[in-house]
């Protein structure tokens, strides 16, 4: 079997500063759309006038659809063979229609709770099940297409990680103060979710445009067409490393969704104030991005990725250990952001760098190279984590009695500003705990070269 394969030798497969701009902007696209809808609980409840239980069930069904669609869309861009390639094309068909459904998902109707419930269900599942999905894995998987170089995907991962935050400051810091300018009513939120909307497919667009594809090994082409879905599974079932990269990001969004789910109401009803949020989020993520930009490229070139992102994890732990000595105290907040900040960068800053080496350990593992189906597969797990957290923290706040409000004010029972404030406390400690014991096992780094010269010798044969 004849090969030909580009972008393979370990010295070849550099980008261009521009290019990794232009890819990262694709995740700030993405995030200027979901900063907005880290808060959308909070809209839910406090807007909309919907049960925090209703939401919570919404979202853990629709994150259980939405774990079936990554495995499809990953079958999908396994598939597709256009004049893009496999993954890029998908950035261009579907910038235009998530850029609509978000929009969709803030025009709940005023009316009876059985039509509330199937509205945002459907819109829900339109944005994240169908758009963003369809959009989100491709893009993903394009970094494992754009080079083979570890430290390159790595550096796109950090340049990526660093810039997606800006859409998320953008989103959240201005999402509130926007909506009480625009009026504080749910029509304020349609009308700062459509500016965040254009401002996402203009950067989709300039992602798609400069992002090209250029790891192209023909010996797959003939032998990975007639390999059956069952045995393509059961590769990345049997991949250790592709696990531990899925439960890594998996965290990552669980952290995301707790502080994005309680943190607003920790703010609005243990120190009356809820645009501090914005300030919170703003002064976390800035400290996290310059942390990313600074300190994750020397410290990846120091220690690598996997002890970079443990000594950070570790802080994190032991920074939440003492912010419990005093959570009610607003300044001990802001040092929780703060550590969070600090300690969290590096593992985040290079999460896309792990699921690109799973993708080389896997063709050298099982003789099968699956971008799709790995980067999808992490998806589903992300997605599924996430929607388990936010049913289970909006589970907790129904059964603590928690009181949602068309007003976007309500007088709470003490059993729910406790509960509140127990899940701020507790739940990141289980993020931290088991990211450093994923991390202290993870040994794929000192594997990488040695797997990356087999794999050079193998494809010069014409064999995966």
């Amino acid at each position: 079997m004849s090969s030909s394969v580009s972008s393979t030798a370990p010295n070849q497969g550099q980008l261009s500063w521009f290019t990794r701009i232009s890819y990262a902007l694709g995740d700030t696209a993405q995030n200027v759309v979901w900063g907005g809808m880290a808060i959308l609980t909070f809209f839910y409840t406090d807007y909309a006038g919907i049960d925090a239980a209703v939401v919570g069930l919404v979202m853990l069904i629709s994150r259980c659809f939405d774990g079936f669609s990554d495995v499809i869309m990953g079958f999908v861009v396994e598939k597709t063979n256009s004049k893009w390639g496999k993954s890029r094309p998908w950035i261009l068909w579907t910038s235009l229609p998530f850029a609509i459904s978000i929009i969709l998902i803030y025009t709940v109707p005023q009316t009876t709770s059985a039509l509330q419930f199937a509205y945002i269900f459907v819109t829900y599942n339109l944005c994240t099940t169908v758009c963003y999905t369809a959009l989100n894995l491709p893009y993903g998987s394009l970094s494992a297409m754009m080079t083979r170089v570890s430290k390159e995907r790595d550096m796109l991962s950090i340049i990526r990680m660093a810039l997606s935050p800006i859409g998320r400051i953008l989103a959240v810091s201005a999402t509130l103060p926007l909506v009480k300018v625009f009026g504080d009513t749910q029509m304020a939120w349609v009308k700062v979710m459509s500016i965040w909307a254009v401002l996402a497919l203009a950067l989709l667009l300039l992602c798609f445009s400069q992002c090209k594809e250029t790891v192209v090994i023909d010996a797959r082409k003939s032998s990975e067409a007639k390999i059956p879905i069952l045995k393509s599974l059961k590769c990345i079932a049997l991949n250790k490393y592709f696990w531990a990269a899925m439960t890594i990001w998996m965290m990552q969004n669980v952290i995301f969704c707790v502080n994005g789910t309680v943190l607003p109401y920790y703010c609005k009803y243990v120190f009356s104030n809820d645009t501090v949020y914005s300030i919170l989020y703003l002064v976390e993520t800035v400290i996290n991005i310059t942390v990313m930009l600074v300190f994750s490229p020397m410290l990846l070139r120091r220690f690598g990725k996997r002890n970079m992102s443990l000594a950070g994890v570790l802080l994190c732990f032991v920074g939440h250990l003492i912010f419990l000595l005093n959570p009610l105290d607003f300044n001990w907040v802001v040092f929780s952001c703060v550590i969070r900040g600090i300690g969290f960068a590096p593992v985040q800053s290079v999460i896309f760098g792990f699921l690109g080496d799973v993708v080389e350990y896997g063709q050298w593992k099982f003789h099968m190279r699956q971008e799709g189906l790995i980067f999808s597969g992490g998806s589903v797990g992300t997605k599924v984590g996430s929607g388990l957290t936010n049913a289970i923290l909006t589970s907790l706040l129904a059964l603590a009695g928690y009181v949602s409000s068309t007003t976007g004010s309500a007088v709470q029972p003490d059993s729910a500003i406790q509960m509140i404030i127990h899940l701020y406390e507790y739940a990141p400690l289980f993020v931290w705990v088991v990211l450093i014991g994923v991390l202290y096992f993870y040994k794929l780094d000192k594997l990488y070269p040695t797997i990356m010269n087999d794999l050079i010798q193998r494809e010069a044969k014409g064999e995966l």
